[in-house]
């Protein structure tokens, strides 16, 4: 929606955009001036006649081209004039606008994906070996068929005395044998094991429900699996795709450290000096919500004689573009600060809690309260932060007179401006360093008093008050020190990194903020590390670019996969990258940035380092240093778009990390769907925000964490998680656990029905094949549903190969999922070998021991044949479900013997003389068992058959695993030492990223409220001031500035 007017001062309207972006600080946008003049009533606002013209729908939320036709004239829109849907208006009244899109036009709409219907690897190949087992079971049919029109002729010639012999034609009763034999081996065909496979999934997905170790405390969130048929999906997992903010992080950014005059003040020790009351009592302002903590800095603030300490803070209480909202009469001293960043919230209320306490501006004043003296600096200029200055200056003048300027910003960009460099300025260094090897995110404070000469001589000239200003501050007087913040990560979010790392998973960061930020968070947890390479844009597209010119060959160098690489891209560059991207309308119309016209000092330099890198690089792995012709690239490109993706795809994996950042959510989406397409794996998808929907519903496995944004991506997940570091249980212990019991089941159940029922071939072999079943009928309906149930449930609910403290300890061991190693087209082809070796051997050993046997010992009959047999198939599989299970328990022995009980009661019931008399042919085998069981002769056959079966197998398994272990030691000790793996310490590239991680924040913070606060627009004004200045408008770079909100982390 358009915004035409609004109820606050210029018409201003506040935002949050946390479902579009997951960022919950407070944006602002603004209507146009003219719009904001015309539109003052409700008449004027309803016969406004304007046309927009505009982009056609796109997903890109962060850009949007148009222009208003009103009057005759045309006035330039651009994303600062816009509302999308999704976001949420806050301190505003009252907003008039005109719908641009609606519907599936809107961007948010864009970029919302379609429903996958999610199917575990195991799952498909179930589907497709049943296929295969359907069809062969029908060819063996149509075979036996086709042996009984053979045979018929010589059996009604031998067997005329038989009922049934002369009948029908050949053809009809090969007919009829065939579907005899059908339903006959139609058990062969699992189905009952789809039945059990859900039972397994629904089991495992209550033990998820019950672990009382993912339970996360202090938000009452226990896990849960919302979908029960993803369970072995966790135990495949090799990519994962998270989140930043509200999921690696939690969203809080606090005042961690600080140095002043070269002394650091850190956090007093729990257990020695920290108060055990709020040591800011004292301060009537106090908001009581800081946890700093350090009794010898509050004790020098509170006798205020240092200078650098009352200036530190003097400068954070100043130089910044907060502003405060009127508080509530009850509590008048309860102030509420909004801040286009976290990171200067932070900064100010930590002013505020150490006495200097930002009470209000104007559009020339601002008013503090120092330690109870309220003082009103006059302020004569504002420079806010942008991508090329990477600081925030203010000059102000002081009650006393004097004018000074405060100046905060990147440790490189105050570093070069100070005018001497002593012993305060090499300890701030050493305290950066330190501050930076914990992660935290650093400014550096200096100011400089200004000459009444020169500011006059900038007032003669304010058009050109930024760069003058700029040039003279190149000398800065004094450094006061730096802050460090702590965007506070989620408990064990690093090792849960490191531990996920070692099971051969890779992690990618997909987050809607800065490069910054996200490369600072990627370093505070351990993601990136200081001997990576990282790569950025320029560097993959001469990458890219070089990969058609070595015949597809570049990313498989052995240099390539030498190197500890990493990858940081951003949205735009995805989008000219990727294929479905393009795709989309773009504007003809691009907006340009024109603060990067101006060059800062030591630009060149950067410069220089940066091109002696890329030339270190193209010499490191071969590529040319020249870029092909731009023609020949763009038509090989053009022609090879999904080429060339597949190539980005292939780096991306040989890649340690990657992290995308200013990321879309349908950008998200297709990230993930691209790994997928091109390199057939299970990907995991963890966010806590609406704009991580899109990405957890195109993953294989999307878990949702109950966090700050809301529940929309927990309800459109397959698992629920309190935090992150739960993860590592979830897929470590649930997840291999889940993938080891269901691949177990399902080769013994293949296993267990080919050696109980391809005894029936072998059978019609000695019977004419006439279709005449083998078992007994009862012992058919009930061996699947009594006989041998039990411990197959038990292998898929309760089977541990190591312990879940075993499972985490060793992580390598889930590398056994990634590679399909438990069940595959091989697995399956040894489970029908073995099933159909134990069926020959229980069926003709039988044969062979009671062939031309007579007497009351001689089992030649039908049914004691039968019930042999059966007894030795029964006892068979009972052996193979001992030797595959490793975790025994009373409840495992349990159901062992009950399902050896269960044969016993059965048969004794089925084979007694009571349901003989009540119907003979229903219950023919009478006796059977008994008279089986109580000859010791036969039961030595089946014991030889049972050892025939178990004592080869039980051999083997122990003989190759011993010979497997034995070669990889050969090999290991062939191949010596392994090599080191290759860091690049020619590059200059891990001491530039070092520094830059120092001041992350001044490098990626965007323009605030300056503009708006110098030009008094955002200001409410009383019935005194002129409303020609309050209604002066922005000039267009001005309000291109102000409508870049800055983002959060």
């Amino acid at each position: 929606m358009l915004l035409l007017a609004s109820t606050e001062p210029s018409s201003l309207c506040y935002v949050e955009t946390v479902d579009i972006d997951g960022e919950t600080n407070l944006k602002f946008r603004q209507a146009l001036m003219v719009t904001h003049k015309e539109l003052a009533t409700i008449k004027k606002m309803a016969s406004f006649q304007g046309t927009v013209t505009c982009e056609a729908p796109n997903s890109r939320m962060h850009h949007f081209v148009g222009c208003l036709e009103w009057n005759d004239k045309k006035y330039s829109l651009d994303i600062g004039n816009l509302l999308l849907r999704g976001c949420r208006i806050r301190n505003t009244d009252t907003c008039y606008g005109l719908v641009i899109y609606a519907g599936f036009d809107t961007k948010i709409m864009k970029n919302c994906g379609k429903i996958h219907l999610k199917r575990t690897k195991l799952d498909l190949l179930m589907n497709k070996l049943v296929v295969v087992i359907f069809i062969s079971v029908v060819l063996v049919c149509l075979v036996l068929a086709f042996g009984f029109g053979f045979s018929v002729k010589e059996l009604k010639d031998h067997h005329y005395y038989l009922s049934g012999v002369r009948g029908s034609s050949v053809a009809a009763e090969s007919f009829f044998v065939f579907w005899s034999f059908l339903i006959l081996l139609s058990v062969t065909i699992p189905m009952s094991m789809f039945i059990l496979s859900e039972f397994i999934y629904l089991g495992n997905s209550v033990f998820i429900d019950w672990d009382v170790q993912m339970y996360y405390k202090p938000q009452d969130v226990p896990a849960k699996a919302r979908s029960t048929s993803l369970n072995d999906h966790l135990g495949q997992v090799e990519y994962i795709f998270s989140d930043k903010t509200g999921t690696l992080t939690q969203n809080i950014l606090t005042f961690n450290k600080c140095c002043i005059n070269g002394r650091v003040y850190g956090p007093d020790s729990e257990t020695t000096t920290r108060p055990k009351e709020n040591p800011y009592l004292w301060n009537k302002f106090a908001d009581g919500k800081l946890l700093f903590h350090n009794a010898a800095l509050l004790h020098l603030v509170r006798t205020n004689r240092d200078e650098a300490v009352r200036e530190f803070w003097r400068l954070l209480a100043i130089c910044h573009t907060v502003m405060v909202r009127e508080s509530h009469r009850e509590c008048p001293d309860q102030l509420l600060y909004q801040a286009a960043s976290p990171d200067e919230g932070a900064l100010v209320t930590a002013a505020r809690n150490f006495g200097y306490v930002f009470l209000s501006r104007t559009q020339d004043t601002i008013t503090i309260m120092e330690l109870g003296e309220e003082r009103v600096y006059q302020v004569l200029a504002i420079m806010d932060f942008n991508s090329t200055r990477k600081r925030m200056s203010v000059l102000v003048r002081k009650p006393e007179g004097t004018i000074c300027l405060y100046t905060k910003g990147a440790d490189t960009v105050i570093f070069e401006r100070l005018h001497r460099r002593g012993a305060v300025e090499f300890a701030t260094e050493e305290a950066l360093a330190a501050f930076a090897q914990e992660t935290l995110r650093t400014l550096c404070l200096a100011y400089r008093e200004v000459a009444e000469d020169i500011y006059e001589d900038w007032q003669q000239r304010h058009q050109e008050a930024s760069l003058l200003l700029q040039n003279r501050a190149q000398a800065l007087q004094q450094l006061l020190g730096a802050t460090a913040i702590e965007d506070r990560l989620q408990d064990g979010v690093p090792e849960t990194i490191k531990c996920l790392k070692k099971s051969n998973i890779k992690i990618w960061v997909l987050t809607g903020d800065k490069q910054e930020t996200a490369v600072n968070i990627g370093f505070a947890c351990e993601l990136l590390s200081e001997n990576m390479l990282i790569l950025e844009e320029k560097e993959i597209s001469r990458i890219l670019e070089t990969y058609w010119e070595n015949s597809n060959n570049l990313l498989t160098r052995e240099s390539l996969s030498q190197v500890k690489l990493a990858l940081v891209i951003n949205g735009d560059f995805l989008d000219k990258l990727l294929v479905s991207l393009r795709k989309e309308p773009r504007a003809l119309v691009q907006n340009v940035n024109m603060d990067e016209a101006w060059q800062e000092p030591g630009q060149s330099r950067r410069d220089f380092l940066y091109a002696r890198r890329l030339s270190l690089l193209c010499r490191r792995f071969g590529l040319p240093l020249a870029a092909p012709p731009a023609q020949d690239s763009r038509a090989r490109r053009s022609s090879s778009e999904v080429l060339q993706e597949r190539a980005f795809v292939d780096l991306a994996s040989k890649c340690q990390a990657v992290i995308c950042c200013r990321v879309t959510p349908k950008q998200k989406a297709l990230i993930v769907a691209l790994v997928k397409k091109y390199h057939q794996v299970v990907t995991l998808a963890i966010g806590d925000g609406a704009n991580d929907i899109n990405m957890i519903k195109t993953a294989d496995v999307g878990v949702g964490l109950a966090g700050q944004e809301g529940m929309q991506a927990v309800q459109n997940s397959d698992f629920v998680l309190g935090q992150f570091c739960f993860l590592q249980r979830l897929l470590l212990v649930h997840g291999r656990w889940s993938y080891v019991r269901i691949c177990k089941f399902l080769r013994y159940f293949f296993y267990k029905s080919m050696a109980s029922m391809m005894v029936q071939v072998w059978f019609a072999c000695y019977n004419g094949f006439t279709g005449q079943p083998l078992y007994e009928g009862w012992f058919l309906a009930l061996f699947n549903l009594l006989y041998s149930t039990l411990p197959v449930l038990y292998i898929g609910l309760f089977e541990q190969d190591v312990s879940a403290e075993q499972s985490l300890e060793k992580p390598e061991l889930y590398v056994v999922g990634q590679k399909d190693e438990l069940f595959n087209y091989w697995v399956f082809v040894q489970a029908i070998a073995h099933g159909v070796i134990t069926s020959l051997v229980n069926f003709f050993m039988t044969l062979w021991i009671s062939r031309d046997t007579a007497g009351p010992a001689s089992f030649s009959d039908h049914q004691s044949f039968a019930v042999v047999v059966a007894l030795s198939c029964l006892l068979s599989i009972t052996m193979e479900v001992i030797l595959i299970i490793k975790y025994w328990t009373a409840l495992c022995v349990a159901t062992i013997l009950l399902s050896l009980g269960f044969y016993a009661i059965m048969t004794t019931t089925t084979q007694s003389f009571w349901l003989f008399r009540v119907s003979p042919k229903t219950f023919p085998f009478l006796y059977a068992d008994l008279s089986v069981v109580s000859s010791p002769s036969i039961l030595l056959v089946v014991l030889l058959s049972v050892s025939i079966n178990t004592f080869p197998v039980l051999a083997l398994r122990v003989i190759f695993p011993a010979l497997k272990e034995l070669r990889a030691k050969e090999e290991k000790v062939e191949e010596g030492p392994s090599e080191e793996i290759f860091t690049m310490e020619p590059l200059p590239h891990v001491h530039r990223e070092s520094r830059a991680r120092r001041s992350s924040y001044a490098f990626s913070h965007r323009e605030g409220y300056a503009n708006l606060i110098t030009q008094g627009t955002i200001l409410r004004r009383g019935p005194g001031v002129s409303s020609d200045i309050a209604s002066e408008s922005l000039d267009p770079s001005d309000e291109e500035a102000a409508s870049s909100p800055k983002e959060s982390h």
